[in-house]
């Protein structure tokens, strides 16, 4: 099958997570023996200021790290209607323009032979509910959201016409232990300042407590504003800014120990999903320890795949557990990484996705003229 993604970004992973999980399912595809590729706005945002922030090295290390892979990026003269027609099946990320979601919806409508699915992976069905609420979503075959909680909001406001729930996941092509790196760190934490979402529980659930245990740590992330940059210094956190996502598993493997600290939006109003570095963390077989979210889906086996930390005090002590008691660290790292190679690898959201295509009997038969790209696994 032919695969077309439209997405935010395919290339830039600056402040767009989203591009980590598509990355690892199209590559789960190609390995399967499908085709898929990638549109992405010309002028998008991430792109924008990954160019502007990193230089155009930046964009250059997406064909490095992922040869395999193809995004085309489109313009207001772009033919979409084309690249529809090409495809057997279209996925439509909620970053895309709303003109641009009706569009395609439109042409579904009228005959298009494709499957077309929407795909979110964002709180913005509860913090701007009527940005999601004003897409025309009736020509969709299928919604896509990435937890229970947002899949039973679409269910009740009535938008789209079937919805379900297709997690996030890691890619373990990319990200794996690395025994073979030295470790020379203590704790890293790997995230974006997050826009006032989790600004207090970042002070509370890692700057203190690095401070506290005088441990040495470092942060990678954006945005970033003056006042957490001096709190991080006065820490003694080393802050190293963007980090391609590449380049992740490494950063992990120089450190002892992570830390998860979800955006409170998904605390408060998504319970269930955890951000998709969980998944990655665990993939690269470090310690976890994390702030307060509600596992309601039992995705991981708390106290055994990772720990909870409820307060700031409580992460404080876990992290001590971890970083005295090597038999604790060790058992944690291996009994995460097991979960997500049993449960939460972007092959499993691959088949998944076959599964719900098939349902949808819209399985397509091969194309005589499709040329097969397979990727070593």
């Amino acid at each position: 099958m032919r695969f077309l993604f439209y997405t935010h970004s395919l290339v830039s992973d600056w402040n767009h997570g989203n591009a980590h999980f598509l990355r690892g399912v199209m590559r789960a595809l190609l390995a399967a023996g499908h085709e898929a590729e990638a549109l992405e706005p010309l002028g998008g945002w991430s792109r924008s200021h990954l160019l502007a922030g990193e230089g155009p090295s930046a964009l250059a290390r997406f064909s490095l790290d992922f040869p395999d892979l193809v995004s085309r990026t489109y313009d207001a003269d772009f033919d979409h209607e084309a690249a529809l027609d090409e495809a057997d099946v279209v996925v439509v990320h909620e970053w895309t323009d709303p003109a641009l979601v009706a569009r395609l919806g439109r042409h579904r409508r009228r005959g298009g032979d494709f499957l077309l699915v929407f795909h979110d992976t964002h709180h913005r069905a509860v913090s701007a509910e009527p940005e999601i609420a004003g897409l025309v979503l009736d020509n969709y075959d299928l919604v896509l959201a990435f937890g229970e909680a947002l899949t039973d909001r679409y269910r009740r406001a009535g938008w789209g016409r079937q919805v379900a729930t297709w997690h996030e996941a890691a890619d373990i092509r990319l990200f794996r232990p690395m025994p073979e790196v030295t470790r020379d760190g203590d704790l890293v934490w790997i995230g974006n300042w997050g826009d006032g979402e989790r600004s207090d529980e970042i002070f509370d659930y890692l700057i203190a407590p690095a401070r506290r245990l005088g441990l040495a740590a470092t942060v990678h992330g954006v945005r970033y504003p003056a006042p957490a940059l001096e709190a991080l210094h006065a820490a003694g956190i080393r802050y190293e800014g963007w980090v391609a996502n590449a380049d992740v598993p490494a950063a992990f493997a120089r450190h002892r120990v992570t830390v998860h600290i979800p955006r409170r939006p998904y605390v408060e109003a998504l319970p269930g999903i955890p951000t998709i570095r969980m998944f990655e963390a665990l993939a690269c077989g470090i310690p976890l320890i994390s702030a307060p979210w509600d596992d309601a889906e039992g995705l991981f086996r708390p106290g055994e795949d990772f720990l909870f930390a409820r307060s700031g005090a409580e992460m404080t002590d876990r992290l001590r557990d971890v970083l005295t008691d090597a038999a604790l660290a060790a058992e944690l790292a291996a009994r995460g990484l097991a979960t997500i190679r049993a449960r939460h690898t972007c092959d499993h959201r691959a088949a998944e996705l076959l599964a719900m295509i098939e349902a949808q009997g819209r399985l397509p038969a091969p194309r005589a003229d499709a040329e097969i790209r397979k990727v070593a696994s």
